[in-house]
């Protein structure tokens, strides 16, 4: 009897053992998983190692160039009293057309004082006026100096006095 009791059996030192294995598997396994989720982005905290390699450069800007008007003082009469819009512009072009829009700067400028005369001063009273005007003031820039030469018109100036 004195044999049976000192050997202990060996059974349940092995389960004790593939618990604690398991953990440490799947510990590691879930530390990894975790640093290749932050490291790539799929997680946002984490310092931010898979932002910085998401991010993309931005594109170099056009080629592009401005070309300043003069500015344009109009005279507007409405039901009250005479007042006098002040109005200034600068036209985006591509550099390469640079030249050829300052060219017909003068014809441009006609047009433009043309089409700002011809405007009634309840036209300006609108919140949305300048928006439309810009719109209405680059297509005819566009048709004066040809397609594609003119990109844009940015209204640096519009003041009513």
């Amino acid at each position: 009897m004195s044999d049976a009791t000192a050997n202990p059996p060996e059974n349940p030192a092995k389960k004790k053992k593939t618990p604690l294995i398991l953990g440490l598997v799947l510990a590691i396994a879930g530390a990894g998983g975790g640093y290749f989720a932050v490291s790539s982005g799929l997680l946002s905290f984490g310092g931010g190692h898979g932002e910085e390699a998401r991010i993309d450069h931005p594109d170099a800007l056009p080629d592009i160039a401005f070309v300043e008007m003069d500015p344009i003082m109009i005279t507007l009469s409405g039901d009250r009293a005479i007042q006098y819009l002040r109005f200034r512009a600068q036209l985006e072009v591509d550099a390469a057309y640079q030249h050829d829009v300052q060219l017909i700067l003068p014809r441009v400028v006609d047009v433009l004082n043309g089409y700002l005369r011809a405007l009634e001063l309840e036209d300006l009273r609108d919140p949305e006026a300048l928006t439309r005007l810009r719109a209405q003031m680059l297509r005819r820039v566009q048709i004066v100096a040809g397609q594609g030469r003119v990109r844009d018109l940015l209204v640096m100036d519009f003041v009513l006095n």
